[in-house]
């Protein structure tokens, strides 16, 4: 099986390498959204290391996916919060794993039901092999290579538990 990465060292990586990407790009003012929930973990972080002024925002793309009747509805669906105008903004995406494509194809798609951003900048924990889309991160923690049977996922105890990756096997 892969070895797991470790968490906090792939969030000091992520949190540099987004800060030189948007200096590189003269982007001084982003707003940042966090994909519910392991993208909003990530965000929050990214948010608070970054020192962004505008307040995080979070998508739930339950609604969006392309795959819910196959997996079924969370009973508890929480609702999007963008405490700000899209328009025109230069949008830092955050999720946690980056795997077939298919959560950022529907974020992409949510947020530009609210509006018209100048750019958005991908920003992801881990992109592991197994794209089904053309979506790739501007940014990541780490690029893996897992076998088809290994999964990744990011979770934590409660709100102040550090977050941890593990990789399973399984279908």
């Amino acid at each position: 099986m892969t070895e797991c990465p470790k968490t906090d060292s792939l969030l000091t990586t992520l949190a540099s390498d987004l800060r030189s990407l948007l200096q590189s790009r003269q982007i001084d003012n982003p707003v940042m959204i966090g994909i519910h929930t392991g993208g909003l973990w990530v965000a929050d972080h990214l948010h608070k290391a970054l020192d962004i002024k505008q307040p995080l925002g979070s998508l739930n793309i339950t609604f969006y996916r392309d795959d819910f009747t196959r997996i079924g509805m969370h009973p508890q669906v929480e609702p999007s919060n963008l405490p700000f105008n899209i328009d025109d903004q230069h949008i830092v995406l955050v999720d946690d794993v980056l795997h077939t494509g298919r959560t950022i194809r529907a974020a992409l798609n949510e947020i530009f039901d609210y509006g018209r951003p100048a750019s958005v900048i991908l920003a992801v924990l881990v992109e592991r092999s197994g794209r089904e889309l053309p979506i790739s991160a501007d940014v990541a923690g780490q690029r893996i290579n897992l076998q088809p049977h290994e999964h990744i996922k990011l979770s934590r105890d409660n709100d102040q538990a550090p977050l941890e990756l593990s990789i399973t096997e399984g279908k």
